[in-house]
């Protein structure tokens, strides 16, 4: 998948030099000529030359163009380069992202819940068709707390692994509803690189850099991105 976005990067450069060698090639032709016909003016009749000079301006704007795109280009390619070694460097790693969505592997999947205050709550964790498998009664207090289900169903079966969205319904003491947000905790199993910009892959699940809150390598303690 990755050589779509190589391919696309190797013809924007060839056109990119194509344009500059178009551009060259007609600026040799019309200094040749311009040189011809001042040589060979009539010394009683000389050429204007405000219109060579016009089309000299015009020659120095384009290719001052093209020069400016060549550099945002190279900042383009700087930026994506910096974007996939960034992102290899997680391949491994567990990382903490903004998102409802874990992966069960090895009988554990793990959340954390940030609330504003103290409340009790409904958690249903649901399996990739949507159907909920497990229901659990809790309180949850204010601040983040962290959440991990043994992948064992409300039916006493056990979940297969993959990817379960959790959903939490929480109301405070007076019955006023409380917003709780979620973030998710996975390794880092590949990158993908089929799109504009690299995406780790958690199991099934696709995350985006700017999602990723904390990282933690193996045998190390946990980082936390900005």
């Amino acid at each position: 998948m990755a050589v779509s976005g190589v391919n696309n990067t190797a013809a924007a450069a060839a056109a990119s030099q194509t344009s500059r060698a178009s551009i060259a090639n007609n600026f040799d032709t019309f200094l040749l000529l311009l040189t011809t016909q001042l040589k060979n003016q009539n010394p009683l009749d000389p050429l204007d030359t405000n219109q060579f000079t016009q089309q000299l301006v015009q020659f120095a704007g384009v290719e001052q163009q093209i020069r400016s795109n060549e550099n945002l280009e190279a900042l383009v390619n700087l930026n994506k380069s910096s974007q996939l070694s960034t992102a290899m460097n997680y391949v491994g790693a567990t990382i903490t992202a903004d998102g409802a969505t874990s992966a069960l592997k090895s009988g554990v999947a793990t959340w954390y819940v940030t609330a504003p205050r103290t409340a009790t709550a409904t958690i249903n964790i649901s399996d990739s068709s949507g159907n909920v498998v497990f229901t659990h009664e809790t309180t949850i207090e204010s601040g983040t707390s962290g959440f991990t289900w043994d992948g064992k169903m409300s039916n006493g079966q056990t979940a297969p692994e993959g990817q379960y969205t959790i959903k939490i319904n929480a109301k405070d003491a007076s019955g006023q509803g409380v917003t709780v947000s979620t973030q998710f905790s996975g390794v880092v199993d590949a990158v993908d690189l089929s799109g504009s910009e690299p995406l780790l892959m958690v199991g099934t699940a696709l995350i985006s850099l700017d999602k990723v809150k904390a990282v933690q390598k193996p045998g190390t303690a946990p980082s936390v991105e900005g």
